[in-house]
């Protein structure tokens, strides 16, 4: 039988078990561009602290287990959403999607969201393109890695 998960507010108690589990979700992401040193997997404790302080914090978990996360924060009228992580074992059940629909419930007031992934992270294009968002920039951050910047309308936002 599929357990459920449960979505909330993550604490400072909870930044070891992210950063860890941050670790783990991102040697995917590493493996496509051949990189070990992109910032989700160098971020240190310190640095995963201090974005309890400036970012919103959601975390999923399975019976007490945190299986996923990601994070937010209010940048003039638009969110910016990032670190969308899951559990590799328990990728593709809808963990993801929930975050990003709790992490959007968090912000109702913004005119967009905004967020980044890899050029060849398909999987996360298709998430977030699925989710609404499209692509309005390319940044390019080294020969093996371009960053697709995504964006979509909130609340307040044009339709």
């Amino acid at each position: 039988m599929e357990q459920k998960w449960i979505i909330e507010l993550a604490d400072e108690q909870d930044a070891r078990a992210i950063l860890d589990l941050q670790r783990l979700a991102y040697q995917s992401e590493a493996a496509i561009y051949d990189d070990y040193t992109i910032a989700p997997l160098t971020q240190t404790l310190e640095e995963t602290l201090a974005d309890f302080e400036q970012q919103v914090v959601l975390k999923a978990t399975v019976d007490g287990r945190i299986v996923g996360s990601v994070r937010g924060r209010l940048r003039g009228d638009s969110c910016e959403i990032g670190r969308l992580i899951v559990h590799p074992d328990l990728q593709n059940r809808g963990i993801g999607t929930a975050l990003m629909n709790r992490i959007e419930q968090h912000f109702p007031a913004v005119r967009r969201f905004e967020l980044c992934t890899g050029h060849a992270s398909e999987r996360n294009l298709y998430l977030y393109g699925r989710l609404g968002y499209h692509a309005f920039d390319r940044r390019p951050v080294s020969n093996n890695l371009t960053m697709v910047l995504m964006e979509k309308s909130g609340a307040t936002g044009p339709r």
